[in-house]
């Protein structure tokens, strides 16, 4: 049972995902197209699935959180670009596949990572069933361990 809710989920995560990238169309396609690539490179999806057997642990419906677990995803995605890039840990594959930087260049790499950083937020925002001052708690504690400390 539990791998079939795993799986579910998983599904869920990807499909909102590419939603979530989809809102409005990119001003630039080629940004838009490396932030995809190693957004929806694959993985486990696990933060996100964690959020929302925490909601469900609470006695909250899980799926209703599906959007601020797909932020999370995003700046666990843009940490992996920045820690691939040659300054960090230089690595030429994850996941099996070339790296941002490898594919699309440095540059490209910093900016992918920095627009996913910055879109989790704008997605965080659109979160519903969250009344806006918890909402705000939320934003505060995952800059804040997003961020240097």
């Amino acid at each position: 049972m539990l791998k079939e809710l795993w799986k579910e989920r998983q599904q869920l995560v990807e499909e909102q995902l590419v939603r979530e990238l989809e809102q409005e169309p990119p001003l630039d396609a080629r940004l838009a197209e490396s932030m995809r690539y190693s957004l929806m490179a694959g993985g486990k999806r696990l933060r996100p699935i964690l959020l929302m057997a925490a909601a469900d642990a609470v006695g909250a419906k899980g799926t209703d959180y599906l959007t601020a677990a797909c932020a999370l995803e995003m700046i666990h995605t843009y940490s992996l670009i920045h820690d691939d890039l040659p300054a960090m840990d230089n690595d030429d594959y994850r996941r099996g596949k070339l790296t941002n930087h490898k594919v699309y260049g440095d540059g490209m790499a910093v900016l992918a990572g920095d627009a996913l950083l910055t879109l989790a937020f704008e997605v965080i925002a659109r979160q519903q069933h969250t009344d806006p001052a918890t909402l705000l708690r939320v934003v505060q504690e995952i800059s804040t361990a997003a961020g240097m400390n």
